[in-house]
């Protein structure tokens, strides 16, 4: 079989609508800061959000997964990545998220230790739709079915990571701060 690589940067391209959006926000955010603030500090406003996007932005266009004879290599866009033996992988399976965005599918590895791990590059959404995501999923399944034991390959039970949603968690996280904060409150005044 031959080995599979799935990069981020070959899924992630700009859109024209992107960019634009992209081009107003920073225009806006120049004009406003630059009236209310002066120009010494709009120009400290827009370096600043250009410096916390663009190490997020590289990490993501730089990210990658390959599937080989040595197991599963992650990189996450800094360093050579991660190799896991195929005796380290105990289970391979894929998760589906829904929001108000729509629902995205990303194909994600359980290791022995109880740790699981994104593949970057294998996932699916509505916003970027991957049609060959189902071919890719089975083709690192096969890989992981023909270099692992049968009786080494054991679903992990559900936890309670997999039943909520992150949605729900955050959800749970505002009540839990709503509610701190009133007491916070109601103990202060």
């Amino acid at each position: 079989m031959n080995e599979l690589i799935f990069r981020e940067r070959d899924r992630y391209r700009p859109a024209r609508s992107h960019l634009l959006l992209a081009i107003v926000v920073f225009v806006f955010e120049g004009t406003f800061a630059s009236v209310t603030l002066g120009p010494v500090w709009a120009f400290w406003l827009i370096g600043g959000t250009i410096a916390v996007l663009a190490p997020v932005a590289y990490c993501a266009f730089r990210s990658w997964s390959r599937v080989g004879p040595a197991g599963v290599t992650i990189c996450w866009g800094i360093g050579r990545g991660r190799t896991y033996a195929w005796q380290e992988v105990q289970w391979i399976d894929t998760r589906e998220t829904d929001s108000r965005y729509g629902s995205s599918t990303v194909a994600r590895m359980f290791l022995v230790g109880g740790r699981r791990r994104s593949l970057p590059g294998l996932q699916h959404s509505d916003m970027y739709p991957d049609p060959e995501f189902g071919a890719d999923y089975r083709r690192v399944v096969d890989w992981w079915e023909l270099s692992t034991d049968q009786g080494a390959r054991v679903r992990p039970p559900r936890s309670l990571r997999d039943r909520i949603s992150p949605v729900m968690l955050g959800f749970i996280l505002a009540v839990v701060f709503a509610v701190v904060a009133a007491a916070v409150m109601i103990l202060v005044g």
